[in-house]
């Protein structure tokens, strides 16, 4: 493993404006486990959100000082990451850093910005260093309350809402959508009186110093705003990221859309809820190589499971192989479920990664890949749905959903892509493996 230059700090992030503390939900890692840059570490919890938090260096895990269960200030040292199993001394205390928004005076050439609160750019996990607006939930002059959302937020790893945490009136805006914003950076001024000349700026253009503290605000009924603010211009996306509103992108996946096909038309980002309903209206075009199969008789198969072996199956491999990817070792029993070497493309959560399973059926030998997946599975564990009759398509497609008690696997393909008898052996040998994966692993 790569050594890191000395001992890392793990601490406690801030995952919501208003957040001063973080309850550690479970470890993922032991003490003196190996962990690599990335891999998920703990799992913490605020009144808003529960989040994986990962590593940010290679090394051990040692001196662990909180306990799950345990509330943490934010910035406070939990444990390192050391280059040896053996430096088992416990984490230095370190002064947590105050989850408040800064004060003082910003201003440029043109215009001065309105007395009032700072809301910054909230740290969403330890490795993050910026953060994507994605929208504004609010327009300039709205009133808002402390709990009202005020914009969305798009690191690598999560989408989230980020609360107002002042009443008062929104009286100006640091950044737009589509801009990266430092962590800690000013995002917007909530001022305590309605503001008679609101101010919007694009964060290249808002200077670094930060906002004078206003008097705090008497609780005020907030005034919801009678007209959504006209969509900007189409934004660029970041990378391959596409943006859209949490609830967007949730109800996306649980209805079977793909927001890249919005992308691919031309529409304007971010995406939300109104723009479902355009994705669900556009006419379906027939994929690639699918011609073939337009005349094909389609089959359906569902099979239900009394127990989902899988997290314990995951947990067993991280903590004997050092197997951390879940989605691959997924891929893994999907694809050992065929019998020849297979790409696997997981799609979950609106995020989709595409793995060679290798003829051997190593699960150490699983690769990320491009190429064009022979296998679909789509993981909707977690959603409401407990059922899907989707049709066939261009790949066959198994999908997971939650049942009463384990877990419902459907498999969904034409007869021209696995002949019928296939097609039983292929959901049987799945979900076997699903129920007791390390029996059917080979």
């Amino acid at each position: 493993m790569p050594r890191n230059d000395g001992p890392h700090d793990v601490t406690m992030p801030q995952l919501g404006m208003a957040q001063d503390a973080g309850k550690i939900v479970a470890w993922l890692k032991a003490a003196g486990d190996p962990v690599a840059k990335g891999d998920a570490l703990f799992e913490v919890e605020t009144d808003k959100a529960t989040m994986e938090v990962e590593a940010q260096a290679d090394g051990y895990l040692t001196g662990i000082t909180a306990a799950e269960g345990e509330d943490v200030p934010v910035g406070a040292v939990i444990a390192r990451i050391s280059d040896s199993a053996e430096d088992d001394a416990p984490a230095p205390a370190s002064q947590p850093k105050a989850a408040t928004a800064p004060s003082g005076k910003a201003a440029d050439a043109g215009q001065d910005l309105p007395e009032g609160t700072s809301v910054t750019m909230p740290q969403l996990g330890m490795a993050q260093d910026t953060g994507l607006l994605v929208s504004w939930q609010k327009a300039l002059g709205d009133a808002v309350s402390a709990d009202d959302v005020l914009f969305e937020v798009e690191t690598d790893k999560s989408t989230m809402e980020v609360p107002a945490g002042h009443d008062g009136y929104l009286a100006a805006t640091l950044a737009e959508e589509g801009d990266e914003v430092p962590v800690g950076a000013p995002v917007a001024i909530i001022s305590k009186d309605k503001p008679d000349a609101p101010v919007a700026r694009s964060a290249k253009a808002t200077p670094p110093e930060t906002v004078q503290p206003a008097e705090t605000p008497a609780a005020m009924p907030p005034e919801r705003a009678k007209e959504r603010p006209v969509a900007p211009p189409p934004v660029p996306t970041t990378g391959d990221r596409i943006l859209a509103s949490p609830k967007a992108r949730r109800v996306a996946m649980e209805r079977g859309l793909d927001l890249q096909r919005l992308v691919t038309e031309g529409y304007a980002q971010p995406f939300h809820m109104s723009d479902l309903d355009t994705l669900a209206a556009l006419p379906v075009k027939t994929p690639a190589g699918a011609a073939a199969n337009a005349g094909a008789a389609s089959i359906r198969l569902t099979a239900e499971i009394a127990t989902d072996g899988f997290a314990a199956f995951a947990a067993w491999a991280a903590a004997v192989h050092g197997l951390t990817d879940a989605d691959a070792l997924l891929s893994g029993l999907a694809g050992a479920s065929l019998d020849a070497p297979a790409v696997v493309e997981i799609t979950r959560h609106g995020h989709t990664r595409r793995f060679a399973v290798p003829a051997g059926r190593a699960l150490s030998a699983i690769i990320r890949t491009e190429d064009s997946p022979d296998l679909i599975l789509r993981d909707l564990r977690g959603t409401a749905l407990r059922s899907v009759v989707m049709g066939a398509e261009d790949r066959p497609v198994l999908t997971l959903v939650p049942a009463a008690a384990g877990l419902g696997i459907t498999l969904e393909c034409s007869a021209d892509q696995i002949a019928a008898p296939d097609a039983i052996t292929l959901l049987s040998a799945f979900a076997g493996r699903m129920e007791q994966p390390l029996r059917h692993l080979l």
